[in-house]
């Protein structure tokens, strides 16, 4: 028997179709079968979304679940908890495991895993073999096999041809290509953006060089080889104007950030506390302006989160401790309070930044309201307050860089298929 599910008096924001306002909607089985400023079929559960708001569910396009291999961190399903909790309905899972995702057995271990998750979890193979920068995957098998776009996330591709080649072969391949934009020799064992802060603390700091010479590289290949690239998490001023201008001259170049790039500076590390550490890192006032400024313009294609979970044992030691913060529970939050309740963006942009756009980016279903489509919806109250605890995250691990901060806007439901898979108790 199909289970029906009715929407009542929700105000819906859909960026594909250009549709914002009151309406219901009606579920049945997995699809959205009707959208009406008034249904009165009746139904197995009716919610009443008077002064919520109804989306579809979040596209996360950059996330780190540690599964295969370091599931201490996270797996498959407790990073679908955290991401079913946020509102976000599909996750590109990040390559970097153990064994990373650079063959197809591992590509079809995580979707095979995931088909038990709450949310839609899609594996991102690798660019290169075992991460090390020099011999290009076989894309077509992992493609076959279910990856849907290819990075060597956590670390960049060194050499300009290889990465110039696998634009070529995994655009043919109908792949998306994720830049890591890093260039370790400058970095050189930097932990934080080399700075003021990192001087008054006395440790090796990050030059943001290494994040802007790489991207520069990357548009340069774009351009020469009339093929697409998406850079990841984006946090300097210079490579925004990088990427305003190749956007100006219609270069196939895509970007992302993520909330801590448009709400945090680098002052947040004077605590000595690596849960406000992550690559690339916190940086400068004038970074945060730019950044913001990217995204409100659309500059900026995506907001992510580049959840990384891991340990509180293993973020003990300020200047030991691995990079990276989880993100998934607070990423519509932040957003919502730092860019809608400023009322420097509206929800139409960010629908689209966080709901539409990384789907057609990795060519996944959904993110739309419309009839016929599946029903992966988050409901929302924008106006209720809360309080980032990281104890009552749903992440395995604990690592925000947001805790004890005040949001403005809260997940009520999270819809996946037809099912409710979280509710705001």
């Amino acid at each position: 028997m199909k289970m029906k599910i009715l929407l009542k008096n929700g105000y819906i924001v859909d960026s594909r179709n250009r549709v914002e306002g009151i309406r219901d909607i009606l579920i049945c089985d997995k699809l959205i079968t009707k959208v009406a400023e008034q249904i009165d079929e009746p139904a197995d559960q009716v919610i009443d979304c008077i002064g919520l708001t109804v989306i579809p569910g979040l596209c996360d396009m950059h996330v780190h679940f540690r599964d295969p291999g370091q599931t201490h961190k996270e797996d498959i399903f407790t990073g679908s908890e955290a991401a079913a909790a946020g509102g976000v309905t599909a996750v590109a899972c990040m390559p970097n495991t153990s064994p990373v995702c650079d063959n197809p057995e591992t590509i079809k271990y995580i979707v095979e895993k995931a088909k038990d998750a709450k949310i839609k979890v899609y594996p991102v193979g690798c660019i290169t073999k075992g991460l090390e920068g020099a011999e290009l995957c076989d894309f077509d098998e992992l493609r076959k096999a279910g990856a849907v776009a290819v990075s060597d996330d956590g670390r960049p591709v060194k050499n300009a041809r290889i990465m110039g080649e696998a634009m070529i072969k995994a655009h043919y391949a109908g792949l998306r290509v994720i830049s890591h934009c890093e260039d370790l020799d400058i970095i050189n064992g930097g932990i934080i953006n080399a700075g003021k802060i990192s001087k008054e603390l006395g440790v090796k700091g990050m030059s943001r060089t290494s994040e802007n010479i790489v991207t520069c590289r990357e548009i340069q290949l774009a351009n020469d080889l009339e093929m697409p690239i998406h850079i990841a998490h984006v946090s300097t001023k210079e490579v925004v104007t990088l990427l305003r201008n190749a956007v100006k001259h219609g270069i196939m170049v895509t970007s992302e950030t993520a909330p801590h790039y448009f709400t945090l500076t680098e002052e947040k590390l004077l605590s000595r506390d690596a849960d406000y550490r992550m690559n690339p890192p916190l940086r400068c006032d004038e970074d945060v302006k730019a950044i913001t400024e990217a995204v409100i313009d659309g500059t900026i294609d995506c907001i992510v989160t580049d959840h990384a979970p891991h340990s509180a044992e293993e973020k003990a030691d300020f200047e030991k401790a691995p990079n990276g913060v989880v993100g998934l529970e607070t990423s519509l939050a932040a957003t919502l309070t730092q860019l809608y309740h400023t009322g420097r963006m509206s929800l139409m942009k960010i629908v689209r930044m966080m709901c539409e756009t990384p789907r057609r980016l990795l060519g996944i279903e959904g993110g739309s309201l419309e009839e016929g489509n599946t029903a992966d919806i988050a409901i929302v109250d924008l106006d209720e307050e809360w309080t980032v605890v990281p104890e009552k995250l749903h992440s395995k691990s604990k690592n925000t860089c947001f805790k004890g901060m005040t949001f403005k806007g809260k997940v009520k439901y999270t819809i996946v298929n037809g099912n409710i898979v979280f509710t705001d108790k």
